[in-house]
């Protein structure tokens, strides 16, 4: 490598070289028709295939590659924009905190490694068209990870950091007739990696869009909008517009009228067919110009209602037009009001948010267009309200996204210095290693970050706050930063996070910002602290089976004013998909790819799935916990409770859907309109009870009764559903939330249970049976349990159904240590045993179990013996002669054990049993605390799907408060299993089975399906992975006694 590059990549106060002024955003275009089209003439796209050579470190790299006359021709090929490492050059390296040398190379804070720091060395031949050139012609870069130097024909150009922001170079006093060789080197690591610590695989190469464009003779270098309103009532307001423009030209500036963006996308691709709100025409200088607009009454932009008008910008030479630019404009207004509370439009905003990596397991953080829009889709489709780009800017197209369909934005700058402080609070390291801290030879960089975000997207009206960065402790510099925003932009508000750990500059952030702090600490807080408003930047860490307990934190931003909200870690899983030893897709993460140091799955923490950016399980808590109106039905009075928790949409916009179900089939749907304003509490009479009372007359047993709010206006993404509450109202008018558990002894089925039908009882040497209509039972003396179901003829069972404690461990679990506390559970899951020792013997004689015989079932009881406690377990079969058979399993503990991970019974089928249905909560898993957003039907599906794809194989696929479940093959025939408000799970493995694997591919050939069947299960928790229990209230205590009922029988 050229010594001045590497100097370059050493030094922290060398940044860039010759890299021009950062600007806004804008697109250029030659006339109206390319720009309706979205076509433009005056870009020339580098995006393709370039020829690559790759270096282990800098001074492996090829000397002299960037001459004309050094012949590259017949070097390999690489796709750009692309990561190398997902091009099959160095390997994709995922950590967390630790920087990516740590403890390989020996570094002092902020020197670059050199013993292995991979280059790569670029180089594309190509030859402009005849009529491209029309002035100026530069180069554009949207990002390069994370150091590049550029040269033209042989030429230096210049050079540049900063991975995340765009650089621009101008390339025309080196350019050529025919054919150009334009040589780009580029780094892996370089002094200002310090700064990119974020928690994400380290990448590098040209990863977003690569291009040329020209300059006409009048050409639109920047602009910039800002909005001044004349009063509270947001009815008057100035459009500040300033131009800089590279020559002296007549501009003209039409602003069209707001489309509400929510229904009509499309037509903002005509949107010259709209109404002119505001034309002029003016004559410019070269340089900066200032234009003002005033508008009255201006329709306002928010996420409910994203109002966007239209600024189209014609730029003349006399009367030869030369550019055209458009700019989307939503008038909004957003501040910190004197109670320190943040507004937008005048009203109390709370963030419905999620923090969002630029990832695709296909191609790294080079995401393409339409998996941007379907991310955007997805939130919209959830309730999803506000991003923070964590934890630098985004690619272009999520905020133009974000401004149409509707998203509050928290722009993060580039920045996260973790791996430098973490060591300051165990003690290892001190506040010398502290990136940036108060060092002064990086304030430079860190403000030309700021500025390079801050200029390329401060014309969004989606942005609502600029953030400082994330993790990077404080200190004098990242306060400056902050002052470089709320100088250049006092419209929107400063955050950063990091001075809850250094409150030195605590005005660093006009927002107390919090990660991952307890619903109790939050409370107590704010009892003391009123002084700013208060928000989760990172909270409900989403790894795995997670994100339980959030509809605590989400409720609270309803109790006080001043916690207003925060952003689920986090939106979709980082995993890379690649091929199974067995040739299938998956998803591969940490330490899949000999990376080290590595943080293994701990990137899988998304509520949508990494390859095809799915959704996972847990989004339907989070639809749900993010509602803008909140239902609760009451049938004691008849009423319908609502609260719309909209800013600024009447419930007019809203259709209410009202119905009775019973076991999944409607029994009857109104409809109902209401008008009320946003942020009201209306209350509306249902003038159901009497119907609903008549029903249950007829069907007794037990109903569903249910409200929904849909949109009843056109929207461009697919929100089926707003919100919802039902109510269980069961035999003589009792009215239980849909969502609790019922405590009484009532079995609800579709099929007739423990019926008066004959039975025969016999009696062998090992074995006794019972016989009854179309079923045959077997119990072993020996072996301690049902060895053996025949329902029709047909055997239901692979192995005895054995008392189950265990499951498989979340990734909650193993962050809180729970497999330690309580694995003396999953020993008495495998080895509880009915063999009951005996002193001073090596033979252990099977406890005799106690048989009764009744009038209209036998009782079959066993007791076990526990490993390494004397805690006492029974489990009683009664077998009814319907083929019913009732099982009743008591535990008591005798010294106060631990906490129990499930208790019940865990069957093992034969693996043609392949499908479940069930009438409980669904249609996704659930859990005691990550119940909400669940409803009450009759839901399907087969066995293998039940098995949630999180990154490593864990406890999934849980459903709650069952009534009944069936599990059955293509034929309809096999099990069923019924009870109160009861727990089931059938999936392909076994608990130990999925603790064992790390990968899907790595469990084993499906042989069997596995039907567990609980009283309870703890819940899942979600506070975050590294210590957070699951909530004392979602515990399933083991110091006392437990009792269990439910009933199976074949179908």
């Amino acid at each position: 490598m050229n010594q001045h590059i590497l100097e370059n990549i050493l030094e922290p106060t060398v940044f860039e070289e010759n890299r021009l002024a950062a600007h806004s955003d804008h697109k250029i275009y030659a006339n109206k028709n390319e720009l309706l089209r979205e076509q433009s003439s005056l870009y020339y796209s580098l995006n393709g295939i370039w020829k690559f050579n790759y270096s282990i470190n800098p001074n492996c790299t090829p000397d002299g590659f960037e001459a004309y006359s050094y012949d590259c021709k017949s070097w390999e090929d690489i796709r750009v924009p692309a990561h190398i490492q997902m091009e099959g050059y160095d390997r994709p390296h995922y950590a967390n905190v630790a920087y990516p040398w740590d403890g390989r190379q020996e570094l002092l804070s902020g020197q670059s490694p050199i013993d292995f720091n991979p280059v790569a060395s670029y180089v594309k031949y190509f030859t402009l068209p005849a009529d491209f050139s029309k002035g100026d012609i530069i180069l554009r870069m949207e990002g390069v990870e994370s150091a590049a130097a550029i040269w033209l024909n042989g030429q230096y150009v210049g050079y540049c950091e900063d991975s995340f922001t765009p650089s621009e170079f101008d390339l025309t006093k080196y350019l050529s007739e025919g054919e150009n060789k334009l040589a780009i080197q580029v780094a892996k690591w370089c002094s200002g990696s310090w700064l990119e610590d974020q928690d994400f695989f380290r990448f590098s190469g040209i990863f977003r869009d690569i291009y040329l464009y020209t300059k006409p003779k009048c050409h639109l270098n920047d602009i910039g909008i800002i909005q001044v309103f004349e009063n509270k009532n947001f009815d008057r307001v100035n459009l500040n517009i300033s131009l800089n423009i590279n020559n002296n030209a007549k501009v003209k500036l039409t602003l069209f009228d707001a489309l509400d963006m929510t229904l009509k996308i499309n037509e903002f691709k005509s949107f010259d067919e709209s109404p002119v709100v505001s034309e002029l025409l003016k004559d410019c200088s070269s340089g900066e110009n200032n234009i003002s607009f005033i508008l009255d009454n201006p329709k306002l932009w928010s996420a409910e209602i994203p109002n966007l008008y239209l600024l189209y910008i014609e730029l003349y030479d006399g009367d030869v037009l030369q550019e055209v630019s458009s700019v989307k404009i939503g008038i909004r207004h957003f501040e910190k009001n004197d109670d320190n509370i943040m507004t937008i439009n005048g009203k109390r905003i709370v963030f419905a948010g999620v923090d969002r990596h630029d990832f695709s397991s296909k191609s790294g953080r080079a995401v393409s267009y339409d998996e941007v829009k379907k991310d955007i889709v997805t939130m919209k489709e959830h309730n999803i309200n506000a991003i923070r780009t964590s934890h630098y800017p985004n690619c272009s197209a999520l905020y133009d996204l974000c401004d149409i369909y509707g998203i509050y934005l928290m722009d993060e700058c580039n920045l996260e210095s973790h791996g430098s402080w973490d060591g300051l609070l165990s003690g290892i390291s001190d506040y010398d290693m502290v990136v940036p801290g108060d060092k002064k030879e990086w304030m430079p960089l860190l403000i030309d970050r700021a500025k390079s975000m801050y200029m390329r997207d401060r014309n969004h009206s989606s942005i609502l706050i600029w953030s400082c960065g994330n993790e990077s402790y404080g200190g004098s510099d990242i306060y400056e930063m902050s002052e470089f925003f709320r100088k250049s932009d006092p419209g929107r508000l400063v955050h950063y996070e990091g001075v809850f750990n250094d409150r030195r500059y605590n005005d660093t952030s006009d927002i107390e910002s919090r990660m991952y702090a307890k619903v109790a600490d939050v409370k107590e807080y704010l009892k003391t602290h009123r002084d700013k408003p208060f928000i989760e930047c990172e909270y409900t860490h989403a790894m795995g089976n997670s994100c339980g307990g959030m509809q605590l934190y989400t409720e609270l931003a309803w109790e006080d004013e001043l916690f207003q909200g925060g952003f689920i870690w986090d939106y979709i899983d980082q995993s890379i998909t690649g091929k199974d030893p067995f040739g299938k897709d998956t998803q591969y993460y940490g330490g899949d790819f000999d990376d080290s140091p590595t943080d293994y799955n701990f990137s899988g923490n998304g509520i949508v799935y990494g390859g095809d950016r799915d959704i996972s399980p847990k989004i339907q808590a989070v639809r749900y916990n993010y509602r803008p109106i909140d239902l609760k039905l009451n049938l004691h009075d008849d009423k319908l409770y609502i609260h719309n928790r909209n800013l600024f949409r009447n419930l007019s916009d809203y259709k209410f859907m009202l119905y009775i179900k019973r076991f999944g089939k409607q029994l009857y749907e109104s409809s109902f309109k209401i008008e009320a304003d946003s942020l009201s509490k209306p209350t509306y009479t249902l003038q159901i009870k009497d119907r609903v009372k008549e029903l249950l007359d007829i069907y007794g047993s037990e109903l569903v009764v249910g409200v929904k709010a849909v949109f009843d206006i056109e929207t461009v993404y697919n929100l089926d559903e707003v919100s919802f509450d039902e109510v269980i109202v069961r035999e003589g008018m009792k009215f239980f939330d849909a969502l609790s558990t019922i405590n009484d002894d009532t079995v609800i089925s579709d099929i007739p249970l423990c019926e008066n039908k004959p039975y025969k009882l016999i009696m062998g040497v090992v074995n006794f049976g019972v016989k009854g209509e179309n079923f045959e039972a077997l119990f072993s003396q020996n072996f301690g349990g049902l060895v053996s179901y025949r329902y029709g003829g047909k055997e239901l069972l692979k192995s005895i159904p054995r008392p189950n404690f265990w499951r498989a461990p979340t990734d909650n679990d193993f962050g809180n240590n729970m497999p330690f506390r309580y694995s003396k559970w999953k020993v008495s899951s495998l080895y509880a045993t009915t063999k009951m020792p005996r002193e001073n013997s090596t033979y252990h004689p099977a406890f005799r179990p106690i048989i009764k015989e009744y009038d209209k079932f036998v009782s079959i009881t066993y007791k076990y013996a526990l490993p390494s406690c004397a805690d006492e377990l029974s489990m009683e079969y009664q077998v009814f002669g319907d083929g019913s058979i009732r099982v009743n399993m008591n535990y008591k503990s005798e010294n106060g054990q631990y906490d129990l991970p499930e208790f019940g019974t865990m069957f093992k089928l034969k693996p043609e049993y392949e499908n479940i249905s069930w009438y409980g909560a669904g249609p996704m898993e659930t859990y005691s605390d990550r119940l909400p957003g669940a409803k009450i039907d009759l839901y399907s599906g087969k066995v293998a799907d039940q098995l949630a794809k999180y990154l490593s194989p864990q406890e999934s696929g849980n459903k709650s408060l069952v009534r009944f479940a069936k599990i059955t093959d293509k034929r309809g025939r096999g099990l069923m299993v019924a009870g109160n408000c009861i727990n089931v799970s059938a999936l392909a493995y076994s608990p130990s089975e999925l603790e064992e694997a790390r990968h899907d591919f790595e469990l084993p050939p499906v042989t069997k399906t596995v039907l567990r069947v609980s009283l309870a299960q703890m819940g899942i928790a979600g506070d975050d992975t590294w210590g957070a229990p699951t909530l004392d209230e979602y515990l399933l205590k083991g110091d006392g006694e437990l009792s269990f009922s439910y009933i199976i029988k074949g179908i």
